[in-house]
């Protein structure tokens, strides 16, 4: 018995076989690739072949947007920029992307205002001025079959931090860093300053400069808006119970703590082209006693699919300095599932890096598509492993 390598139909790679082989002559050669045998009779023995990943493949249409596959990429900063600008290394990160043939881009964290960036070394799309550089790369993507995303954001309370890299500690004022915002005056590390409540007026500002970049984003070219409402980022801050304490319209109950959240919802989507579609990122479990749980979530995903949010980006945790996740391969797909029962897409995302996990997820009906992170940035290509997929003719040669 020998086995035997032979190039798919589909020519999307190699399978193997075993063959049994009797009443052979070993003095004539084969016509063949196998061996240098004539073959009188084969039994067949077994069949190992890459099956198709089913699902992964199938487009998927928001309203007047459609996704080549289910594979996007997770909005992940990159503290490359300068004064909020995109620039070089932006257009090559998230072009390699595309090519890699994955079928939505999200770029990542983008500031909605100076103040609201995470590090000084943030996107942002708080001027008018810092629309071109994101143009550039908006084309490109599109240029290549995938769809361009972005998420909007404001750090609230985590703003004013030195890049990880550089260690991640609260920058202060001498250090170029500013003074930050919450819902209530609680810091997120008690060795940090604590930040400056929001008042009434400072919120209804806010929300105008939601809205006036979820403009920019429109004319940056982008097709997919996400709102950034995770990882204790300022809307989190609001709609969790551990890290809001306001008495006012904005605190106490659970409609008074996701108000903040509706009130961007609702100030977006006046900019916002109806026929593309509407994502918001949530943490579903501040994985915390006492805090915001996955019930919160699915209660949270029914309201905004009423308000006609189309999609729920289903993260987790990022709130509490103390938080305790227990960090397995697809730790977060059960949020993910639980929410989708309410009628609302989601995207899965977490510790997921394999084409069966994905197949997994989706044939499952876990999630409408998945969010990849960590495993792009070792593999920009990893999505065109996927059946069919387009190469780049430039890269047809390595197929």
């Amino acid at each position: 018995m020998f086995s035997c390598g032979l190039p798919r139909s589909d020519s999307s790679g190699w399978g193997k076989f075993f063959i049994s082989v009797t009443n052979v002559d070993p003095l004539k050669p084969f016509q063949g690739k196998c061996c240098c045998y004539t073959i009188k009779s084969i039994k067949f023995v077994s069949v190992f072949k890459t099956q198709p990943m089913s699902g992964i493949n199938e487009p998927l249409t928001i309203k007047g947007v459609t996704l080549k596959n289910r594979i996007g990429m997770s909005p992940m900063c990159q503290y490359s920029s300068v004064n909020g600008f995109a620039n070089d290394w932006h257009f090559v990160h998230y072009g390699t992307r595309a090519i890699g043939g994955v079928g939505l881009i999200m770029v990542e964290a983008t500031a909605v205002a100076s103040e609201g960036r995470i590090t000084p070394f943030d996107l942002g799309l708080w001027n008018d001025t810092q629309i071109v550089g994101l143009q550039k790369i908006t084309n490109f993507i599109h240029q290549h079959d995938s769809v361009a995303g972005i998420q909007i954001a404001h750090a609230g309370r985590k703003a004013s931090h030195d890049a990880p890299a550089k260690g991640g500690k609260q920058l202060s004022l001498n250090e170029g860093g500013w003074t930050t915002v919450a819902p209530s005056s609680i810091p997120f590390d008690l060795a940090e300053q604590a930040p400056d409540e929001l008042d009434k007026t400072e919120i209804k500002f806010l929300i105008q400069q939601f809205k006036e970049t979820a403009l920019r984003t429109r004319q940056a070219g982008f097709k997919v808006l996400e709102i950034h409402a995770a990882h204790g980022y300022l809307i989190h801050e609001f709609y969790s119970p551990l890290t809001n304490t306001r008495t006012d319209e904005y605190g106490g109950s659970f409609e008074n703590r996701i108000r903040l959240l509706l009130e961007i919802v609702d100030a977006v989507q006046t900019v916002w082209p109806e026929e593309y579609p509407l994502f918001v990122r949530i943490s579903a479990s501040d994985w915390m006693e006492g805090g915001w749980d996955i019930a919160d979530s699915v209660e949270l995903a029914k309201v905004l699919k009423e308000k006609g949010v189309d999609l729920i980006d289903c993260s987790s945790g990022g709130n509490i300095l103390t938080q305790r996740i227990q960090v397995v391969p697809g730790y977060q797909v059960p949020f993910s599932e639980a929410i989708r029962q309410t009628g609302i897409l989601t995207a899965a995302v977490g510790m997921i890096t394999s084409m069966e996990q994905i197949a997994e997820i989706l044939e499952s009906e876990k999630a409408d598509m998945v969010f990849l992170a960590r495993e792009l940035l070792r593999n920009p290509y990893f999505a065109l492993k996927l059946e069919n997929a387009t190469w780049p003719i430039q890269y047809l040669r390595a197929k």
